[in-house]
């Protein structure tokens, strides 16, 4: 099957997904597609996961991490501009099966071709010495197959454990928990000398030599379509937070002037379902009342405002104000 393959020139997570999927959806099934993309810092999260699980929520803000939903199943990733991402669209090689392997194999004879030996791990992760540096998720539709891979060759690994790392709100989802294995980058078993402009070259021209084929450039029709589609699903909060499954979290902190307090909550769909307060704080009125008043709350910044709008939370928690309400329950 003839291949055209695309490079991508922008580092919005949010665009490329969007790409990923129009390129899916609507350009032509006669051929096979390879995208060699890039993100500024983003957390990528599966489609089935609960994102507030998968996600240091108070480093992403300050970090300026995008936060998007992909297609396919698996665990969130981090991408960085170390970080090299590849997809590839074909033909199911096997109709309704998932079949890493075959997608994995260009990455992996590329890297063995410079000396570096890579192999296929588990279920779904390519290994250098035991390490983790490339994560593999899948989607089928309709007898196509998108595969995407993460390739760790530079990246801020330190950043990487931050961002996912979600235990001190001790959060337990009945969505898919991420596996954070051992990662490394390749960079230093490539002695350092190779950019990842470099390797993306090699990787690319090892995929041609298999499999020749021709560039794809969007048109201004498909960009527009692109914008679209970004717009309508990964742009936005419902899609990346709001088809979280539901879950649980308990978050406990010593807030000045308020005391100890500790809220449980239930989340589904990225809203509040159930919530409730207790500490050693003073209270004019229940808590029960307020914790009442924000079921049914979209569970980020604006949600939680808008609930808060008309109420005094110091009459509940006393030395509580709406924004620090607000930051501890989100962060």
């Amino acid at each position: 099957m003839k291949l055209s393959y695309l490079e991508l020139d922008t580092t919005d997570a949010a665009w490329n997904l969007a790409a990923e999927q129009y390129v899916f959806d609507a350009l032509p099934r006669d051929r096979s597609y390879l995208m060699l993309w890039q993100n500024k810092n983003a957390v990528i999260v599966g489609k089935y996961q609960n994102t507030q699980a998968e996600i240091h929520a108070e480093y992403v803000k300050e970090h300026d991490i995008q936060v998007v939903r992909r297609l396919s199943g698996g665990g969130a990733v981090y991408h960085d501009l170390g970080n090299l991402n590849f997809s590839f669209i074909s033909d199911a090689v096997s109709l309704g099966k998932i079949d890493f392997q075959f997608f994995c194999q260009p990455v992996i004879r590329t890297l063995q071709s410079l000396g570096v030996p890579a192999e296929l791990n588990g279920r779904n992760d390519m290994t250098v010495d035991g390490k983790k540096f490339s994560g593999n998720a899948q989607y089928i539709r309709q007898g196509r197959v998108l595969h995407h891979g993460t390739i760790l060759f530079d990246s801020d690994l330190e950043a990487v454990g931050h961002a996912l790392h979600a235990d001190v709100e001790k959060l337990q989802s009945r969505g898919v928990a991420s596996v954070r294995s051992r990662v490394t980058n390749l960079r230093p078993f490539l002695g350092g000398q190779m950019g990842l402009d470099a390797f993306r070259k090699a990787l690319l021209k090892e995929i041609l030599r298999e499999n020749s084929g021709d560039p794809y450039i969007f048109t201004e029709a498909d960009r527009q379509a692109i914008d679209e589609i970004r717009r309508q699903r990964y742009a936005c909060w419902d899609w990346n937070y709001g088809l979280s499954p539901a879950g649980s979290m308990e978050k406990k902190r010593r807030i000045e002037g308020c005391g100890t307090v500790t809220a449980s909550l239930s989340t589904d769909k990225g809203r509040i379902r159930a919530l409730s307060f207790s500490g050693d704080f003073f209270s004019t009125l229940g808590p029960e009342a307020l914790a009442g008043q924000l079921v049914g709350a979209e569970l980020n910044e604006d949600g939680l405002a808008r609930a808060l709008a008309d109420l005094d939370p110091g009459l509940y928690l006393h030395g509580m104000t709406r924004e620090l309400l607000v930051h501890f329950l989100l962060y």
